[in-house]
Order: C-alpha cells, then structure tokens, then sequence
C-alpha cells in the first residue's frame, strides 16, 4: 500500500463504567450531557466487540496521514476484512475517509454501528447496524 501510515496508536478507554465513576458522572443523564459521551460509547462498543471475535481473528485501528480512518478492522483472513466505523448518532452516515480506507484495506463489509434498534443500508458497500447485531455477526465469523 503506497500511502503514509500513522504511527501513534489510538487509545480507546475500554472499561467506560470507570470512565464514568472518573467523571462523577452517576446518572444516564449526567453521561448523556457530558462530552465525554462519544469516546465513552466508543470504548464501550470497541471492548463488546472485540470480545466477541473468535480465536484467530485480529483487530486493528487504521489511520492514514491523509486522513483515511477506520475504528476498527477485523482481519478474518487474507481474503476477509470487515471496516467498522463506530457512531453515537441515531442518523449515522459514512465519511469519505472511511470509504478511502475501506478501499485501502481491502475491506470485503463495511458497518456503522450505532446505538439504535433497525439495521439498514447506507449505500451498496456499508450498512448500518445495532451493537448486538454487529456481535452476533462476529461471533459467527470463521476464519478459515
């Protein structure tokens, strides 16, 4: 792949109920009204997700210096990759950089998972898909 890596790693806080207690935030309402909310539901799904992958699967975070970005790339195999882009919005749409570097990647599923109840599609290439949906397909996966 001819395009510049970026080498900082992404830090995710996993646990977001620490997170939470950090904060002082004790209600639904105070972490809805913090802006700590995206980074939390982030978190939050990343450590879901990631702990429904099967053995012999990787997860991995990509970012371009041109701005390609994808929270999450599940390596099934040579031949598989799913893009997972990660948003707190009940109206999720694709960003160009996810699309650049889903193409980038190889990706072979494209998903937005977002805090809602309806899978749906975005455009030919990405759907839009609920947590527990999204870890049933993962669960699923084989990776041979």
């Amino acid at each position: 792949m001819g395009k510049r890596l970026v080498k900082a790693p992404k830090v995710y806080l996993r646990d977001s109920g620490i997170v939470h207690a950090l904060l002082n935030l004790t209600t639904l309402d105070d972490i809805l009204g913090h802006p700590i909310i995206g980074a939390s539901w982030e978190g939050f799904v990343m450590e879901n997700l990631i702990s429904s992958l099967p053995d012999g699967v990787t997860p991995w975070f990509y970012r371009t210096a041109a701005g390609a970005e994808i929270d999450l790339v599940i390596e099934v195999n040579a031949r598989k990759k799913i893009a997972i882009e990660i948003k707190r919005s009940l109206s999720p749409s694709t960003s160009k950089g996810f699309a650049i570097g889903s193409e980038d990647v190889g990706a072979t599923d494209c998903f937005i998972v977002y805090p809602h109840r309806e899978r749906f599609a975005l455009n030919k290439y990405t759907s839009a898909i609920p947590l527990l949906d999204m870890m049933k397909e993962l669960r699923n996966i084989r990776s041979s």
